[in-house]
């Protein structure tokens, strides 16, 4: 079993260094840590008095990853999850917020559960996940990436500026699907072909 710094190594590793894209609702960003982020959390790097784009700079992978584990792991409580659903809820919410858990609270009501969708992870939805991951020990962590990846999908349909996350200009993949993908096993992922048919009707 990977270490929480260890996954949260590969998420710093997958979002890259800085970027400030017009078409991200996040703003700029620096291994994936917002601008928001930073001033939620009071974080002035460069000691000015105001926290700005040229703290999101500042950022560490270091200090990053302290934020990740700090602030996406440990205080929204997934470590009570199952083991093979933790790396990419971890990895979704760091991407996604709550809306991590939301997927994967619709997921389980999917499977028969009767939860809030509230994007927290409250005794009911960390039992449910529980159930879920003992009755399919070997797929539970494909059922949520394949969720996650509809998610993306689907966020896609309906806000054109977001589809260039999830297909590349020349029709494959984008980088949302490929890191929901990374989290699915082999059998279970699009290919081309059926990626393409999927976002056919994207202009």
């Amino acid at each position: 079993m990977q270490s929480i710094d260890q996954i949260a190594d590969q998420i710093i590793a997958r979002e890259g260094g800085y970027v400030n894209d017009p078409d991200d609702p996040g703003g700029a960003t620096n291994h994936g840590v917002t601008l928001a982020t930073l001033r939620r959390l009071g974080l002035d790097l460069t000691g000015d008095g105001r926290v700005t784009a040229a703290d999101v700079r500042r950022l560490t992978p270091e200090q990053a990853r302290e934020i990740y584990v700090q602030h996406y792991f440990h205080r929204p409580g997934l470590g009570g999850l199952p083991e093979p659903l933790q790396a990419s809820v971890f990895d979704m919410h760091v991407n996604a917020g709550a809306n991590a858990v939301r997927v994967l609270q619709r997921l389980l009501n999917d499977m028969g559960e009767a939860l809030a969708v509230d994007g927290a992870l409250g005794p009911a939805t960390l039992a449910a996940a529980r159930r879920a991951a003992d009755a399919a020990p070997g797929l539970i962590a494909d059922a949520y990436g394949i969720a996650r990846r509809n998610y993306y999908y689907a966020l896609a349909d309906a806000r054109p500026a977001s589809r260039k996350y999830a297909r590349r200009r020349d029709g494959g993949k984008g980088g949302w699907i490929l890191r929901a993908e990374e989290f699915i096993a082999p059998r279970f992922r699009l290919t081309e072909a059926q990626h393409r048919e999927r976002t056919a009707a994207w202009a």
